[in-house]
């Protein structure tokens, strides 16, 4: 049932609401909550926290309709407010939209648009409410992915991202444990697990360690973005802090843990990335930059860290790195020179 708050002074609205929307309070489609100014919609609110849709009014005494609306996005900056008044010039309307408004309707109402309006907003509040809800449920992101991704994910600005995406300039690192396949074929799942989590832990607090974030876990591999000063310079310390400490590890059932690492810096798509349908997102980057990257750590051997030539011109006053040679990648039509970063 979604809960719609009315704000508006005329004292005989609440049963014009209360009588044209008979049909779906009654099938507790919708329940209304009424007050008279903003100052009474922001208690309304604290009482009824799950409120969906605001409908309000701009001239009403005490706190008026537009001074609400610049309070609303802080108090509950999910909730989508409709602006019914007969102030509907342009000023009034300009002021509204960008004060949040999600939509505007005049009075005289009426009501068979504003049913629509009020439709088209519940469901547009629905659809962030159920995507926000898959993936915070998601129990490996809230485990894995550091802090400043699940601060993102809480904000109003990863409300408006939803659908949202922009090119950035990073770098991305691919870093598998090597021949854990084997391992996996022959160890209890428990103890596979138990293995895998703990280079995991391990992996993530030196990408964190270096302001990075880990995007996601594909098998026994991590793709982790840099982003912001130095990025690359950062991806490239947090790797080899990772080859090395891996490289120290004690053998564990037979098996003595191992990295191979891709890094590659440049332009991508940052955005999120699946199906609202299935209520399921991945906040990721996508290009040819990442894709590169991969095929990069495809080529590695153990313990090796590769870059392309692109990403040596950017580092070696800061690197001890060696040139490998050239390779064709995986759906590259041109050959790629590579080199291993040292130290």
């Amino acid at each position: 049932m979604t809960q719609i708050l009315v704000v508006d002074d005329e004292a005989d609205l609440e049963a014009l609401i209360r009588q044209r929307f008979r049909q779906k309070i009654r099938e507790r489609q919708y329940e209304f909550v009424f007050a008279i100014n903003g100052n009474d919609a922001l208690q309304q609110i604290e009482l009824h926290p799950d409120v969906s849709v605001v409908l309000s009014d701009i001239n009403m005494p005490g706190m008026d309709g537009l001074t609400l609306l610049s309070k609303l996005s802080d108090v509950a900056p999910l909730t989508k407010t409709i602006i019914v008044s007969a102030y509907g010039d342009m000023e009034n309307i300009r002021t509204a939209m960008n004060r949040g408004a999600f939509d505007f309707v005049t009075k005289p109402v009426n009501f068979a648009d504003l049913e629509l309006t009020i439709q088209k907003t519940v469901h547009q509040v629905d659809q962030i409410k159920q995507t926000l809800q898959a993936i915070k449920e998601n129990n490996i992101l809230k485990m894995y992915v550091d802090e400043t991704v699940l601060n993102f994910m809480g904000s109003k600005e990863y409300e408006n991202s939803l659908t949202a995406n922009e090119t950035i300039e990073a770098t991305v690192a691919f870093i598998d444990i090597c021949e854990f396949t084997a391992i996996s074929e022959k160890a209890k799942p428990d103890t596979v697990v138990k293995m895998l989590n703990h280079y995991f832990d391990l992996m993530v607090k030196e990408i964190i360690a270096q302001n990075g974030t880990v995007d996601k876990f594909i098998g026994d591999c991590v793709m982790a973005i840099f982003k912001g000063d130095y990025h690359l310079d950062r991806a490239v310390d947090a790797c080899l802090a990772i080859r090395d400490k891996i490289d120290a590890l004690p053998a564990e059932n037979n098996f003595s843990p191992k990295v191979s690492i891709g890094i590659n810096s440049g332009e991508m798509i940052s955005g999120n990335i699946g199906s609202v349908t299935l209520r399921r997102l991945d906040y990721t980057v996508i290009g040819d930059t990442v894709n590169t990257a991969q095929r990069l750590q495809g080529k590695a051997s153990t313990s090796q860290v590769l870059i392309s030539e692109q990403c040596f011109e950017k580092i070696k006053q800061s690197f001890q790195c060696k040139k490998i040679g050239s390779a064709v990648l995986k759906n590259k039509t041109a050959e790629v020179v590579l080199y291993e970063v040292l130290n």
